[in-house]
């Protein structure tokens, strides 16, 4: 077998057996969270929101981008045990200030009674700083099986607890508790399938290059997180506890098709990504992953708007109408985050740190005040539009970003808009079926294949194209070097 067969099936098996971990646990999740809908009111969905907005915001922090550093270093042996001691500083410290803060934070927030949850949740922070150096381990060796297992065990335990706890009368706490419990076993798990053992060390030498690389990961993956929370916070301080209920639904509905894609392709879209940074002749990797991440987003996020009202009421009940008119524009702007997403891990693969903490940077200042804006004149779809019209900006921002770093920008319209042509017919038969449509499971099944339907049949033969290009950047761009330390890597067991 040839090197570039080696790494082509490495990263096609990785990308099958995270497309299974993403749609498999998705599923779970929306099972789970239809139950909990269900069970918890809006106000009490909204108290658990806030909490998490904190943890998530911090989360980004907690791997000061070590993790990312790991995969694409060329002797990871070497720093791991001074990211592993970096980890910890990070988790330990980033978890005290949650916990230490938690009262202050959930009454600048607009709810106190969030303070306890916070507070709980500030340990995922420390198991996450732990879980740096095993987790990039198993993601450089493409070993998505295993992270599959890993999730897996992760999702049944947080589930089984978190359902457990609230039918005991826990409430909102058993959601929090259910996480720690989960995320303690995903670390036990992730030294276990690595082999490694917690190794912790300083080699001043190391510390400097990895932070160097690190922080403006971790500042762009902060700036991430505050961007998709920051409205969370305004829905809060604006409207209530419970409108934010509404709000965070429809924001999770939205983000079906990037929580089912987007983590599928990122798992070994980094790694993959940097075993072609050295491309002779020009690496047009981007360009093809664009290609097929867009065809599956695009038209999954317009038919989710679409069929909103159909959605809600099937799988959360009338109680939650007032989250359809927001998710139908959050749909649109789920699709858009999946582009983004890929865009951020290939110029994170190429050393381009700086650009991406810069797009993230520019997104911020804008998305603030357009939140701000949108839900005074237009209440809480208001914030939902928000989110569409700053994308079409960030999308100009990467575009420079990318530019910068090599990539031409000409075969990336031209992928782009076949899907976008694609889509209008086929979300306007969706939207006839669906507004003919009396009975809600009715209206999801019919306007979904038929939208789907008429997409699939614009796009077959583009997409069949597309899937034969995408080995191209494998087989052609791709660093022998690299290569061959993945290939002994996997041999020594590392």
């Amino acid at each position: 077998m040839s090197d570039s067969e080696g790494l082509g099936g490495a990263v096609r098996k990785g990308l099958v057996w995270s497309s299974i971990n993403s749609l498999v646990l998705r599923m779970g999740s929306l099972v789970v969270g239809i139950v909990l809908a269900r069970i918890l009111a809006p106000e009490q969905f909204g108290v658990y929101a806030l909490a998490l907005t904190v943890q998530a915001i911090l989360m980004a922090l907690a791997d000061l981008g070590l993790s990312a550093d790991l995969i694409r270093s060329e002797n990871p042996k070497a720093i791991a045990p001074t990211v592993a001691t970096l980890g910890a500083i990070s988790g330990i410290t980033l978890s005290l200030t949650m916990a230490g803060t938690a009262p202050f934070a959930a009454s600048m927030l607009g709810s106190p009674e969030s303070a306890g949850v916070i507070s709980v949740l500030s340990l995922t922070l420390l198991l996450a700083g732990l879980g740096v150096v095993p987790y990039a381990t198993l993601s450089r060796r493409f070993e998505q099986r295993k992270l599959f297992t890993i999730s897996l065990v992760d999702f049944a335990i947080s589930t089984t607890i978190t359902l457990a706890l609230i039918f005991s009368g826990w409430g909102v706490m058993a959601l929090a508790v259910g996480r720690i419990c989960a995320q303690l076993s995903t670390l036990i798990l992730q030294y276990w399938f690595a082999g490694e053992r917690p190794r912790f060390g300083w080699d001043r030498i190391q510390v400097r290059p990895v932070l160097a690389f690190g922080l403006p990961v971790a500042g762009a993956n902060l700036l991430s997180w505050a961007l998709l929370n920051i409205d969370n916070v305004a829905v809060s301080r604006m409207a209530g506890p419970m409108a934010l209920g509404f709000y965070v639904l429809a924001f999770n509905i939205s983000s079906w098709p990037m929580n089912a894609l987007g983590q599928a392709i990122r798992a070994v879209a980094l790694p993959a990504f940097a075993q072609t940074a050295r491309a002779k002749g020009g690496d047009r990797s981007f360009e093809h992953a664009l290609a097929l991440t867009w065809a599956v987003a695009l038209p999954a996020g317009v038919l989710l708007a679409v069929v909103a009202g159909p959605v809600v009421a099937l799988l959360y009940g009338n109680r939650w109408e007032p989250a359809v008119p927001i998710l139908q524009a959050l749909g649109l702007f789920g699709s858009f985050r999946a582009a983004f997403d890929l865009a951020a891990s290939f110029l994170t693969a190429r050393g381009a740190t700086r650009d991406v903490f810069w797009v993230q940077v520019a997104w911020f200042l804008v998305l603030i005040p357009a939140i701000v804006l949108g839900i005074m004149w237009f209440g809480l779809p208001g914030a939902g539009w928000s989110h569409v019209a700053v994308g079409v900006l960030v999308a100009a921002f990467y575009s420079i970003a990318l530019r910068r770093n090599g990539v031409s920008l000409v075969p990336l319209w031209n992928v782009v808009w076949p899907p976008l042509l694609a889509v209008i017919p086929a979300s306007a038969v969706a939207w006839i079926v669906a507004s003919s449509q009396g009975i809600p499971v009715l209206g999801v099944l019919l306007s979904g294949f038929a939208g789907l339907a008429i997409y699939g049949l614009l796009m077959f033969r583009w997409i069949l194209r597309r899937m034969h290009l995408i080995r191209q950047p494998i087989s052609e761009n791709f660093d022998e070097s690299a290569l061959e330390r993945v290939l002994h890597d996997k041999e020594l067991g590392v």
